[in-house]
């Protein structure tokens, strides 16, 4: 009776920590790469809490090795757990985490703690530190606390765990100082009211450490909102195409992991290399995670610089159809959205006038200026943030394709897609919307009682679909609350 006590409690920490913890009424997690704390705070106030959103995933807040150019990746080269970096201090940090608690809006921080920096020189917050020796005096680490320098042996899976990434100097989080010290950082932003974890490189971190660590946090911090009780929420960065002997599966006992294999699928049939039909089958049957155990993903903002697979801004007609579809389809899973900024370059920074991250500027239609492209402002993608939220709890019904490259579905009695990647839809075609005019989501938006782009019409039962592929959106959408 004791063991199967201990595995209830075991079990129920680990289905906690699967919780993103998201307002009623919301959705989705929003990547604000490279904000500044101050921004977000007003993006939180603003905008996020406005349109529906559950939470922002933002970059990492400790201190950095201080780059030559600042480059973006210069912030996953901790220094120490100092919160201090280009996009503020301690105390920015605090009221950024405390304004978007107030809108409802949840705080994921990027935790960075695999490694530390092998870039030399002082840090964001001005300490000092010796990669060299592997010696970061502001934590305190020296060398006894790392593994062994050594190339990373993608067939091992020892090897993919002990040795160092991109040269990062390794920590071994089976020590407890280590451990200790790790959980001093995680439990310090829980009391400032982050609601959980995107866990950087998890894939090169043991499985047992990492439960072992996430089991030990602190609750979260009550005074911002949360339940008594409440587990952080962690999603795991684990990369799983199935090319290596590390495995998604190894990671999903205690937390969520990223589904790297939603935006690998989902690029080349929206890119129109794989038929849009075989979509009717979406979710485990091609591979994915049990949507419980996922936060999925478009784009992210690794693999919109380094894949050719994974759509992204550039390919912005289809890419945005792809993220209609993972916001409108049933699998369910923790969706999340990418806001970069454009780059010509794998290492550009972000717009910055000198050391200093530029502010996003706003256009009257709400997009943004300043070099960032904000994607969670294109009306297509905040729209399909309230699809998702009128139909939650709804089955994926009268699925229609055309045998090739067009498709079209409905969200019960509450919402409805369709796309097409090649070829016109001039169809009519069975949903269970109740009859009525309808605005569509995508091309537009219901304001002050009319729509600023289609109105699609329901008769019978069926919704009359007129989607051409020279249209500038590749899909359609309705839903119950954008019915005229």
């Amino acid at each position: 009776m004791k063991t199967l006590a201990v595995l209830a409690v075991c079990l129920a920490v680990a289905y906690a920590q699967k919780d993103p913890h998201f307002a009623d009424g919301r959705n989705t997690i929003v990547h604000l790469f490279e904000w500044k704390w101050s921004d977000i705070a007003s993006e939180c106030e603003n905008f996020l809490s406005v349109k529906g959103y559950g939470g922002v995933q933002v970059s990492p807040p400790s201190e950095n090795a201080v780059v030559e150019g600042r480059p973006w990746w210069e912030k996953y080269q901790p220094v120490s757990y100092i919160l201090n970096n280009r996009a503020g201090d301690e105390s920015a940090f605090a009221d950024m985490v405390s304004r978007c608690n107030k809108v409802g809006v949840r705080v994921y921080i990027d935790l960075v703690v695999n490694h530390m920096a092998t870039s030399t020189g002082q840090g964001s917050a001005g300490s000092s530190c010796d990669p060299g020796s592997k010696s970061y005096p502001a934590v305190p680490y020296s060398n006894e606390n790392f593994h062994a320098t050594c190339d990373i042996n993608y067939s091992d899976a020892a090897s993919i765990r002990n040795c160092e990434l991109s040269g990062l100097k390794d920590l071994d989080q089976s020590q407890d100082y280590v451990r200790g010290k790790i959980e001093e950082y995680m439990n310090h932003v829980i009391s400032l009211g982050v609601a959980g974890f995107r866990v950087d490189a998890a894939k090169h971190m043991w499985p047992d450490d990492l439960s072992a660590i996430f089991g030990s946090l602190n609750d979260l911090n009550t005074d911002h909102g949360f339940a008594s009780g409440s587990r952080a929420f962690f999603f795991q960065e684990v990369i799983d195409t199935g090319s290596d002997p590390v495995y998604n599966t190894e990671y999903t006992g205690f937390g969520k992991v990223c589904e790297f294999k939603f935006g690998n699928f989902l690029g080349p049939v929206f890119r129109g290399e794989n038929g849009l039909k075989y979509l009717t089958n979406w979710g485990t049957a091609w591979g994915l995670l049990d949507g419980g155990d996922t936060v999925s993903f478009v784009d992210n903002h690794d693999n919109e610089r380094d894949s050719d697979v994974y759509l992204h801004y550039k390919n912005a007609k289809p890419y945005k159809a792809a993220i209609a579809f993972m916001l409108a389809h049933s699998y369910d899973t923790t969706t999340r959205v990418l806001s970069s900024y454009y780059f010509d370059g794998h290492d550009q920074a972000p717009p910055a006038d000198g050391d200093n991250i530029l502010s996003p500027g706003f256009n009257d239609d709400g997009t943004c200026t300043n070099g960032w492209v904000c994607q969670h402002r294109w009306s297509p993608i905040y729209n399909m943030v309230e699809f998702r939220n009128v139909v939650s709890g709804t089955e994926l019904t009268n699925w229609w394709d055309n045998g090739d490259n067009q498709i079209a579905f409905s969200r019960g009695d509450k919402g409805f897609f369709a796309a097409t990647t090649s070829g016109d839809i001039n169809s009519s075609i069975p949903t269970g919307l109740p009859d009525g005019s309808y605005c569509d989501v995508i091309s537009g938006s219901l304001s002050s009682g009319s729509c600023t782009g289609k109105t699609l019409t329901v008769s019978g039962g069926n919704v009359n679909v007129q989607l051409s592929s020279g249209d500038e959106e590749a899909a359609v959408a309705i839903h119950v609350n954008a019915k005229l």
